[in-house]
């Protein structure tokens, strides 16, 4: 028997469809024996309940409800109390609910397989299973063989407590119970430590990795291989591989953009789920139409902008080609290089010229329109973010987070 364990707070009860679909994904590429061991609070409705219990059932596959609520009420209030930024997190209190797997689980359960529900398993869970754990206390995927710059983007390496070579990904862990159970007073150690530094704001990560980074196995990258936009452009093929969509890519044109592959992989264990429904097709059917009226009111309001104006455009050199195909600059449309620190003036005095006749498109990331609004204009009559009106075809991805959302 192969044990999995999925954490959910779901307070809107619209996440639950992402755990199932991680879990059908699963169901799908293994013919061994699962149970999936859900650890949930009060915000599980019968709802969703009712369908966890019908999609285990379908893949003649177990599932067990575990209300941490009840059976761990007095590290759950510690938790809110002394853990404050977990009310501010994607996912909620419901990320550190993997803490408390070994106090749940029956003492029988000696080895489960943790995963987050931005994942799909495409491949045989039972490839993850029979790794050998020895005695280590846990197995995980490092962030620097997904090719993050874990010196850089970690705090916990950047400040020296852990290496950035150990720092593991805690969405997908296998752990070893056995030793996990006698390791109670380092667990609370790492809290207390959480607790200490908030500036950690992984929390429930950061807190795996000060307890455990020195002792973990390292997986291959196949069984955690991140989701983001560089393989979504490199990689046209998915494999037999546990993809994670992490929580900041997670949703990006996952309905909208369905010549994405990996998009389409989600889509495709989605479709085979419960949750996928006449209520969810009624919600995409809405959601499609206040994009439709979204984009006729931008069109609106944009006329309005450029009402008796010409434009100009604020672009790095390299982007002035395709800038004018794009948008159809005209010749005697003005644009402005940015090539070094006094473009920003040069851009700042071109405007004072115009004397309000012109709309500038900035077409610069992280542009400090700050200081435009102190040299006295004004947002959406004076200037525009241009990249909002450029496309995946020049390399803006659709973020329909909000859309999926709200199926």
């Amino acid at each position: 028997m192969i044990h999995v364990c999925f954490g959910l707070h779901d307070k809107t009860g619209r996440y639950a469809k992402f755990t199932g679909t991680t879990i059908l994904s699963l169901f799908e590429n293994t013919n061994s024996n699962v149970t999936i061991h859900l650890l949930h609070d009060n915000t599980l409705t019968q709802d969703n309940r009712e369908k966890f219990i019908y999609l285990a059932g379908e893949y003649h596959q177990l599932v067990k409800f575990y209300n941490v609520e009840e059976l761990c009420a007095d590290k759950i209030a510690y938790f809110w109390e002394r853990i404050p930024a977990i009310k501010t997190l994607p996912f909620g209190i419901g990320t550190m609910y993997r803490l408390l797997i070994p106090q749940l689980l029956l003492p029988e359960i000696t080895k489960v397989i943790y995963l987050d529900s931005d994942i799909i398993v495409n491949l045989n869970i039972a490839e993850l299973w029979r790794m050998e754990l020895d005695d280590k206390p846990l197995a995980a995927v490092t962030e620097i063989s997904n090719g993050v710059d874990a010196q850089k983007m970690i705090a916990l390496c950047r400040e020296g407590y852990v290496k950035e070579e150990n720092y593991f990904n805690a969405g997908v862990l296998l752990m070893n119970l056995n030793i996990l159970h006698e390791k109670e007073s380092v667990i609370m150690e790492g809290i207390k430590f959480i607790v200490k530094y908030p500036q950690f704001s992984n929390i429930d990560q950061d807190f795996l990795n000060y307890c455990f980074s020195t002792q973990s196995l390292h997986l291959p990258m196949k069984f955690n291989t991140f989701i983001r936009d560089a393989r979504r452009r490199s990689e046209k093929q998915v494999e037999q591989k546990i993809y994670h969509y992490l929580s900041g890519t997670f949703g990006y044109g996952i309905l909208l953009n369905i010549n994405d592959s990996f998009n389409r992989l989600w889509m495709k264990y989605f479709m085979k789920t419960p949750w996928f429904d006449e209520e969810t097709i009624r919600r995409l059917y809405t959601g499609v139409q206040n994009l439709h009226v979204s984009l006729k009111q931008s069109m609106v309001n944009l006329s309005a902008i450029l009402s008796g104006k010409t434009r100009a455009f604020f672009t790095p050199p390299r982007d002035v080609d395709g800038l004018k195909k794009f948008f159809s600059i005209r010749d005697d449309e003005e644009i402005i290089l940015a090539e070094n620190q006094t473009s920003l003036q040069k851009l700042i005095d071109a405007m004072k010229n115009s004397q309000g006749k012109k709309v500038f498109f900035i077409m610069l990331p992280n542009f400090p329109y700050q200081a435009l609004i102190q040299a006295g204009f004004v947002p959406n009559r004076d200037f525009l973010n241009g990249l909002e009106f450029l496309s995946e075809a020049q390399g803006v991805p659709l973020n329909s987070y909000p859309f999926i959302q709200g199926i």
